[in-house]
């Protein structure tokens, strides 16, 4: 099955180096190509891509709001991958907040590249915990408001514990081997965690548990 990619940057080389590289697999086609956010928006509907390889910082609509718009669309999303110079970027963290499936640096190698638009486009998310909580450190404080901090609230001890090894970059089978129980298991208190807390996917998850305060600076005991 090929994965088809819409490529967004306003540096016309940026957008030939990453068409290149993703031409080059059997499995991905670049279908388009978009300057701006506004670009990208009409070129979402024109060509139906997969992915959508987002840029941030762009003239007229940024990546941000065009993230936003994607998220608001009745019809059928595209992915949304973020791929960035910025690393500490509010940009970036309101990105993930608005619904991006995950963010790349524009350094990463080229197969890290590749992993991440098949990762995205299986319905995963590209996180690294460790880059995250480097975000929720440089930009402004996000305290839960009052919906978030009712969700929670609702809550299991249990599923703060998985949630808060989730946010540490734990997968399912090494939160099941730190909590002494089955894959099967913790794969029921994943998906109940997703649905008290309206979250999509992980990123999502992992968003809240910052803004919540279940995950902090400090790892959770292995």
């Amino acid at each position: 099955m090929t994965i088809r990619l819409l490529v967004v940057d306003d540096d016309v080389l940026v957008r030939d180096g990453l068409r290149i590289i993703l031409s080059a697999e059997p499995d991905l086609d670049v279908v388009a190509e978009a300057a701006d956010g506004e670009e990208a928006i009409r070129a979402v509907i024109d060509s139906d891509p997969d992915v959508v390889l987002m840029d941030l910082r762009m003239p007229r609509v940024d990546g941000l709001e065009a993230t936003r718009r994607l998220q608001a669309r009745d019809a059928s999303r595209p992915r949304v991958l973020v791929v960035t110079t910025f690393e500490h970027d509010d940009h970036v963290y309101d990105a993930l907040r608005a619904g991006a499936d995950g963010f790349l640096l524009k350094r990463a190698t080229a197969e890290e590249l590749v992993q991440a638009v098949r990762v995205v486009a299986a319905g995963q998310s590209v996180l690294f915990p460790s880059r995250v909580r480097e975000l929720v450190r440089h930009v402004a404080p996000r305290p839960a408001d009052a919906a978030l901090s009712a969700r929670i609230a609702a809550l299991t001890r249990r599923e703060h514990d998985v949630l808060a090894r989730i946010a540490a970059g734990r997968t399912n089978a090494e939160i099941a081997a730190d909590l002494v129980v089955s894959l099967e298991t913790v794969k029921t208190h994943v998906s109940s965690i997703l649905l008290k807390l309206e979250a999509r996917d992980r990123t999502q998850a992992v968003i809240a548990a910052y803004e919540g305060g279940i995950a902090g600076s400090r790892e959770p005991p292995g």
